[in-house]
């Protein structure tokens, strides 16, 4: 975009005393830009970006290809697989519904669904919406990755998961279930009489002008369609095969930038719901999530979020209340890229100076010193952050995932070269390391050594 050349420096300094915020996000678009430009030249991103404070278009932009095999670029109206964004269209369709007066957040599913077995007797819609329903998510199910690629109907995918024992009392924990999503769906289908895709373009796109958004399909032709890829030893692949009657609910809308700026707009603008719906819906319960959306304080700024991951896409659509800043990267390649990118570009809108990983400077920490560090760190409960010294190189591995070495900054603050974190190790007074912080996506997680 254009940034407005200031001659005087005095207006300048006035101008930004005036508009701090507005200000320096302008500034910083050329390095918004080169954030972006470091994951699409270093192949952990294609896809389109944009952030905007409210009417105000910080970025708007595509990158890389939305299909390699014919070169045809992505841009702003390329059209992308939400994933789980796709939550929050199933969230705001119950609030809808329950405006209308058709069902209640404190209703049993059971009311709505008679043959409903025993174990849900207790759980409600909002416990759906919460993720607090203890129902298990069929994505996890060892038959999953067997069965995604084959047609389904909704009754036939409630079926996968109907009858397996909950995994907790319902409103006692948090477990994110897209069992729970796929049911809301199949609620929405029974109580609004008609399709859920037919339903949130009725009910949502339509009346936001949201055009270019709609539930995907395998067979239609769906045009400025982007082709989904997954990261391979030589390049990008052509990603897996989902059949799009699996998600539903869960995950099945594709949207644009541009579309979601809207939807964006829309819901927080007040054209949508009410705003007693509005604030139900954005009112975190348990582990910082509300009803589609997390919630939470990064850096003394409430963010409303949503991140999504499907065959072949990944995407993050961030929302900031207080200055009305939202973010949306919505990539066709599988991986980290566009919550990385994201939050990069909302840390520089607001101000925040960043660092990309090529840009740190490695230095020579003696062995004696990263033998200190040697051991585990509890991140959360049977969640290990285990650190070991092979020969000079202290290499991290985190339960469940591959080895990844990391490299000094300082004598200890460390970072790794893929991806983009840093790990800081403290001491207590008796020269003892006792933790260490792990500084990613914008958020500090501490982990005590065992």
């Amino acid at each position: 975009m254009m940034i407005r050349r200031i001659v005087s420096a005095v207006w300048l300094a006035g101008a930004c005393a005036a508009l701090q915020s507005s200000c320096s996000a302008q500034d910083s678009a050329p390095r918004m830009e080169q954030v972006v430009q470091s994951y699409v030249s270093s192949k952990q991103f294609m896809g389109s970006v944009l952030a905007a404070r409210d009417q105000t278009i910080l970025l708007d932009k595509g990158y890389g290809f939305a299909n390699l095999e014919w070169n045809i670029p992505n841009s702003p109206t390329t059209k992308f697989r939400l994933g789980s964004i796709t939550k929050q269209f199933t969230s705001a369709s119950i609030f809808l519904l329950e405006e209308r007066g058709k069902l209640k957040m404190d209703d049993p599913v059971k009311k709505y669904m008679p043959d409903a077995p025993a174990a849900w007797d207790k759980v409600t819609i909002f416990n759906l919406l919460t993720h607090t329903s203890g129902i298990p998510s069929f994505t996890g199910f060892p038959d999953y990755a067997s069965t995604e690629a084959i047609p389904t109907t909704p009754e036939k995918l409630v079926a996968r998961f109907r009858d397996k024992p909950l995994e907790f009392q319902p409103g006692e924990k948090w477990n994110y279930s897209n069992s729970g999503y796929v049911l809301l769906g199949y609620l929405i289908e029974k109580i609004g009489g008609q399709p859920y895709g037919k339903f949130v373009q009725e009910n949502i796109f339509n009346p936001l002008g949201m055009k270019d958004s709609g539930y995907d399909s395998n067979s239609a032709i769906i045009l400025s369609r982007a082709s989904g890829y997954s990261p391979g030893p030589s390049g990008p692949l052509n990603a897996g095969y989902i059949d799009m009657s699996i998600p539903l609910s869960a995950g099945a809308l594709f949207s644009t930038t541009e579309d979601l700026l809207r939807w964006e707009q829309g819901l927080f603008g007040g054209k949508l719901l009410s705003s007693a719906s509005l604030q139900k819906m954005t009112t975190p319960f348990k582990n910082d999530y509300a009803c589609g959306l997390a919630v939470s304080m990064v850096k003394g700024r409430k963010v409303i979020e949503h991140g999504g991951g499907i065959e072949g896409f990944n995407t993050q659509l961030s929302y900031y209340p207080d200055d009305k800043l939202t973010v949306i990267v919505l990539g066709n390649l599988n991986g980290s890229g566009p919550s990385g990118i994201a939050t990069k570009i909302a840390a520089l809108a607001h101000g925040e100076k960043v660092v990309l990983t090529e840009e740190r400077k490695e230095v020579v920490v003696p062995a004696k010193i990263l033998a200190d560090y040697v051991g585990s760190y509890e991140l959360a409960p049977g969640f290990l952050f285990v650190v070991t010294l092979e020969g000079n190189q202290l290499v991290t591995q985190i339960t469940g995932q591959p080895k990844v070495p990391i490299f000094a900054e300082s004598e200890t603050m460390f970072f790794p070269k893929v991806v983009d974190a840093e790990i800081e190790f403290f001491k207590n007074e008796k020269g003892q390391v006792t933790y260490l912080v792990l500084h990613q996506g914008g958020r500090d997680t501490k982990a005590l050594k065992k």
